[in-house]
């Protein structure tokens, strides 16, 4: 896919249960690669968030670094879709740990959040109910972290 101009993969499952996978896709493809770093409780859930494992999120994303990952999607799925708010701390370090672009999502429901979000180092944020229900307006959004 990335070969017929996809700009970039997300590795979700596959990055967990065929690490080697990662290291050659990072070899071949550098920062077009995304791993999604999917933790409820602190741990890496896979195949759709259905299999919890005993991987712990930071030292997961910290072994992707290795392997050659500039890019992470951290989700917090506990917090996906229920309009909380998103895990600061554990974004914070993430963030602070590896030093790499991370893109935010669950929970999110509120322009002061990704204003949080923005000032921790986040990338970017995924925002999916809050848009729906109205508790996020896309232009303000975008307007207030530009």
């Amino acid at each position: 896919m990335l070969k017929a101009g996809i700009e970039r993969i997300i590795l979700g499952t596959a990055a967990v249960e065929a690490p080697e996978l990662v290291e050659e896709a990072c070899r071949s493809y550098s920062d077009r690669i995304i791993v999604g770093v999917d933790a409820r409780e602190g741990h890496i859930a896979i195949h759709g968030w259905q299999q919890q494992t005993g991987l712990e999120a930071i030292k997961f994303a910290k072994s992707m670094v290795r392997l050659g990952v500039r890019r992470f999607i951290y989700t917090d799925i506990s917090r996906d879709g229920t309009l909380t708010e998103p895990d600061f701390t554990t974004i914070f370090e993430l963030v602070n740990t590896i030093k790499l672009p991370i893109i935010a999502a669950g929970g999110i429901s509120s322009l002061g959040q990704l204003k949080v979000l923005k000032q921790l180092g986040v990338e970017a944020a995924i925002v999916g109910k809050a848009l729906y229900t109205g508790d996020i307006n896309l232009k303000q959004a975008l307007a207030t972290i530009s």
